[in-house]
């Protein structure tokens, strides 16, 4: 099987467009499994050419602590219905300080009602075009996401293009030398042959002009 090395990171890549010999040859698929099988698992670093993960909300705790919670599926937290009731003294008929805890309560409730109803006013009548304005700010950006997904799809299917084009004309190029290695050899081993043809005639030769020069 193929492979190539870069000078600067030291990484192997295949040709996986061109080389075939696992398809072809099953046994050697089973021998190069039962090595595999063998080897130590490797490290679960990501490739030297991925990029790091991008971490979200760095800056914002409370929006990384909710992604977490949605990520492990944990369901919401309920929500606290005390603050929003009008509870009373618990003793009868209550002490100074219990009444005025819910004197304080009534009025927080009070102002809690008013900012609601300030609110609600205020959506009335800037909501629905802040809603617009924000369903185009979310259609722009998917639109956006879409854009950049098309071309990284793009980029993607080039590369492999790119890749398989130039695996397929290494491949050529390493099928000519390995035809052309193979006719080379041949030809050395029948010079081989034809030398200790002939270095046995030039011993038959030698012979026959010795025992022509003793008779």
């Amino acid at each position: 099987m193929t492979t190539t090395t870069t000078n600067s990171e030291g990484l192997l890549d295949s040709l996986p467009y061109y080389d075939n010999d696992l398809e072809r040859y099953p046994i050697l698929k089973e021998k190069v499994e039962r090595e595999l099988a063998r080897e130590p698992k490797p490290p679960p670093s990501l490739h030297p050419l991925v990029p790091p993960p991008f971490e979200l909300f760095e800056k914002n705790p409370l929006l990384a602590a909710e992604l977490e919670r949605v990520e492990a599926h944990h369901p919401l937290p309920p929500l606290d219905a005390v603050r929003h009731q009008l509870p009373g003294p618990s003793s009868r008929p209550g002490t100074d300080e219990e009444w005025r805890q819910a004197l304080r309560n009534a009025h927080a409730q009070l102002e809690h009602q008013r900012v609601r109803h300030t609110n609600l006013a205020l959506l009335q009548t800037y909501g629905s075009n802040a809603w617009r304005i924000h369903n185009y700010r979310l259609e722009e950006a998917a639109k956006q996401a879409e854009r950049a997904l098309e071309e990284l799809k793009e980029r993607t299917t080039e590369l492999n293009r790119e890749r398989k084009n130039s695996q397929t004309r290494y491949g050529t190029q390493l099928t000519a030398l390995e035809t052309r290695w193979t006719e080379l050899l041949s030809s050395i081993l029948q010079i081989e042959m034809a030398n200790v043809a002939l270095d046995a005639e030039v011993k038959r030769l030698y012979a026959v002009e010795a025992q022509l020069s003793g008779t």
